[in-house]
């Protein structure tokens, strides 16, 4: 009986820190990635892959930002995402095709965009915290903030910098499209960047909403909604460590599911950082997964061999 995976790629994976983003440097990253998918695909899995989408967003800011001086509209954050979605599931695709055929492995590949639930009442909403985007002097923050009604805020002494919601996904839509096309042994690119946030009125239709998803969470809820065995998240660490970055460091190779909660309650994952994986392994394993996988990008081959990476289980 086959089993079913989600493979959740960080968007620092594809611009790497110090890279400006060229695209012969993100094709590149994304052919060095790939490398794990063939290792689940020779163990059995069905898969469907997450991608995350900040670097990327961010620098399409930027390039919207700088036609506002001439007089071109920047499009809103739930449009950039879904830009990303087909920007980068083209890369994703196209790269893991080629990696397929030269492995001589017969798996049709396909980018599906996106749109998630959120709830138009979610906290964030009402106070967003999330920033995106380039930094800001004051006067072009307080500029910005009058013509588009962005809220701005001082970041850390930096300067000024959008800060946007980051509500909690309820629901994919396209997800029985998902579920249907990993059964049949397509492999599917689905949720980048979290998904496109939208909202549903009364009357059922749907609504666009100016909001990144934690691509973590939304890679969790994909999971759980096509019925996946394992969630693989990838990160800057080959393991999950314990009181990170003291002389008391510890590698962690398995969690339960209540020893994960404990560390998380006991502050160990910082919400900067891993934080968001954790809790997104928790809620997959809680609400049926079987186990989750957080590892580099550069040792998942072996992580999936169980030489390296932090399993977490019931």
């Amino acid at each position: 009986m086959n089993k079913k995976a989600v493979l959740a790629l960080g968007g620092n994976a594809i611009i790497q820190p110090g890279q400006k983003g060229a695209v012969e440097e993100q094709f590149k990253n994304t052919r060095e990635s790939l490398g794990g998918i063939v290792e689940l695909i020779n163990q059995g899995y069905q898969l469907a892959i997450t991608h995350g989408n900040g670097p990327q967003v961010g620098n399409m800011l930027i390039q919207h930002n700088a036609g506002i001086d001439k007089g071109i509209a920047p499009l809103p954050l739930g449009v950039l995402n879904a830009a990303t979605e087909g920007t980068m599931g083209y890369m994703i695709e196209q790269c893991l095709q080629n990696c397929l055929n030269q492995h001589k492995i017969k798996r049709d590949v396909v980018t599906l965009l996106s749109q998630v639930v959120v709830d138009k009442n979610d906290p964030s909403v009402q106070n967003p915290t999330k920033p995106v985007g380039p930094f800001y002097t004051k006067e072009e923050a307080e500029n910005l903030q009058k013509q588009f009604g962005w809220k701005i805020v001082e970041d850390a002494g930096r300067g000024y910098r959008q800060v946007v919601p980051s509500p909690i996904p309820l629901d994919i839509v396209p997800f029985q499209t998902i579920k249907y096309l990993v059964e049949n042994n397509k492999i599917v690119i689905a949720c980048g960047g979290g998904g496109i946030p939208v909202y549903v009125e009364k009357n059922g239709d749907f609504e666009g909403v100016d909001a990144v998803i934690d691509k973590d969470f939304a890679s969790a809820l994909l999971a759980n909604k096509i019925e996946a065995d394992l969630l693989v998240i990838l990160t800057g660490v080959d393991r999950v460590c314990i009181n990170f970055g003291k002389p008391d460091q510890k590698e962690i190779s398995k969690m339960t599911l209540d020893e994960a909660q404990n560390y998380f309650d006991e502050g160990q994952f910082p919400k900067g950082s891993m934080g968001p994986k954790i809790q997104a392994a928790i809620r997959f394993v809680k609400n049926g997964g079987r186990q989750v996988l957080i590892t580099s990008i550069e040792r998942i081959v072996d992580a999936i061999e169980g030489k390296t990476g932090t399993l977490i289980e019931k």
